[in-house]
């Protein structure tokens, strides 16, 4: 890159921040330094999506509405929609967010309204925005889970034909085409490679750091990796002898930054107004339910037992892991719910064979399994745990080989059989082929949504019957 180039825009870019709010307020105070430094209309501050992650009470307790305020008090001008905003968030409840979002493009070409077929009035496929004499022309583009997002009333489609689209359609209408990309990197380079006539694409999703930027062909390639430990950082200048953009791109930590105080005042107003929302009572229970990862135990069996009723199923099976710790005896609210189980996962009906749910069983007695560390696809505990069942009596001898110990498994008193398919109510987790794998090898996976399992648990909770039931065994052990 040439050190002569002149600097007309700086392109502040952001992604999978996943409501590390703290980290958001230290961008805003970033963006801000770069604004008083270039002057406003030459700075351009856009997301790339995940800004939201439910996990977080500011998040739950407002309805994504913290993220948004955050990304308008620090001045963005466009974002995209990550799967956590697009796949968490009902229909309703992205129009609520977004609905009223002035000055704040929402940019995703490849989603529409099932029903209409349209976008609703809230979502562009792309937008201009003129900054210091140049027209930036922003394409954005979401990941393609269009089984899940039916499921929620939108249709998706294959994101790099639908940006192809967008590109041809504005090409001659701006100087320099910004893609906006929650699409990981994989397809940011085939998008590269395939379609003619991208400047830039700054992208997400698969939490990617380009401490320095790719080039393939005539495409640039940034990204900022996750959780806003860093912020992008694009310099745009123009070549005036090709009549093409320039680009000097980095990415900045933000942790020497301090948190712009504004935005700070943000956070602590919906974390008051979080915890009153989410300090609704769900049940009041006699006794504590204990919860392990390592064993068996009430708490996990309840949610087992929730997830078998809930889709219908002849057996419930979930990993332990998905529960931080158990609940005392007393006065259950919303909030501690989502403190123990804030992983924004759904509950699935699996149709699986009786082998496959047999070697899922037998990995849940091996230590390897059960202490096993497990990122992303939702999950938002430590490892994965053991399983809790329901609908099922395993008799084990800790004493025998590994993916031998099991001496008998019972479905609901009938021996469980190996070619027989069984009804499974589980998680959608297993089904991306994540923890316990073989249970990716179902014959038919049916997804709910957009419940999560913590609203499995507060169903459980308000019925004495599964209170009682949770504390029943169903694996024993043999060899003691």
């Amino acid at each position: 890159m040439p050190k002569t180039m002149q600097t007309q825009v700086v392109l502040l870019h952001s992604n999978d921040i996943h409501s590390r709010l703290e980290n958001a307020a230290r961008i805003s105070a970033m963006i801000a330094e770069e604004r008083r430094q270039w002057g406003a209309d030459r700075v351009l501050a856009i997301d790339c999506g995940d800004h939201m992650d439910r996990m977080r009470m500011e998040s739950e307790g407002s309805g994504g509405k913290v993220n948004l305020e955050l990304l308008r008090e620090a001045g963005y001008e466009a974002v995209t929609l990550g799967n956590n905003e697009g796949l968490t968030c009902s229909a309703d409840m992205l129009e609520q967010l977004y609905g009223d979002a002035a000055g704040l493009a929402v940019v995703c070409a490849n989603m529409s309204v099932s029903s209409t077929g349209e976008r609703p009035e809230w979502m562009l496929p792309h937008a201009f925005i003129e900054k210091n004499g140049l027209t930036i022309g922003l394409i954005g583009a979401t990941a393609n889970y269009a089984e899940f997002y039916a499921l929620l009333g939108w249709t998706t489609t294959d994101p790099l034909e639908a940006i192809r689209e967008q590109v041809a359609a504005i090409r001659g209408r701006c100087d320099v085409i910004v893609v906006m990309s929650h699409l990981g990197i994989k397809l940011d380079q085939e998008m590269a490679q395939e379609i003619e006539g991208i400047d830039l694409i700054v992208g997400g999703h698969t939490h990617h750091l380009l401490e320095e930027p790719l080039r393939i062909g005539m495409t640039t390639i940034c990204a900022a990796g996750k959780f806003g430990d860093y912020l992008g950082r694009v310099e745009i200048g123009w070549d005036s002898e090709t009549g093409r953009p320039l680009f000097r791109a980095s990415c900045v930590p933000t942790n020497a930054y301090p948190e712009q105080p504004e935005a700070e005042a943000v956070i602590r107003a919906y974390k008051e107004s979080a915890r009153q929302a989410l300090s609704r009572v769900i049940a009041d229970l006699r006794e504590p339910l204990p919860a392990r990862t390592d064993a068996e135990s009430p708490f996990a069996n309840l949610l087992a037992r929730g997830l078998r009723r809930w889709t219908g199923a002849e057996i419930g099976l979930v990993n332990t892991g998905q529960l931080l710790g158990g609940l005392a005896g007393g006065e259950v609210t919303a909030g501690e719910l989502h403190a123990l189980c804030p992983s924004p996962i759904n509950p699935c009906l699996i149709m699986i064979a009786g082998r496959h749910v047999r070697r899922a069983l037998e990995e849940a007695l091996l230590e390897e399994f059960v202490a096993k560390p497990i990122k992303g696809y939702g999950f938002r505990g430590e490892v994965l745990g053991t399983l809790a069942l329901d609908g099922m009596t395993v008799r084990y001898d800790d004493r025998r080989e590994p993916m031998n110990k099991i001496v008998s498994a019972l479905v609901n008193g009938e021996p469980l059989q190996e070619d027989r398919i069984y009804a499974v109510g589980s998680i959608d987790m297993f089904s991306f082929r994540v923890g316990y794998v073989s249970l990716a090898d179902g014959e038919s996976y049916r997804y709910y949504l957009p419940e999560f399992i913590r609203d499995v648990i507060g169903y459980e909770l308000t019925m004495e019957e599964a209170i009682t039931a949770c504390h029943r065994l169903h694996w024993v052990d043999h060899s003691t």
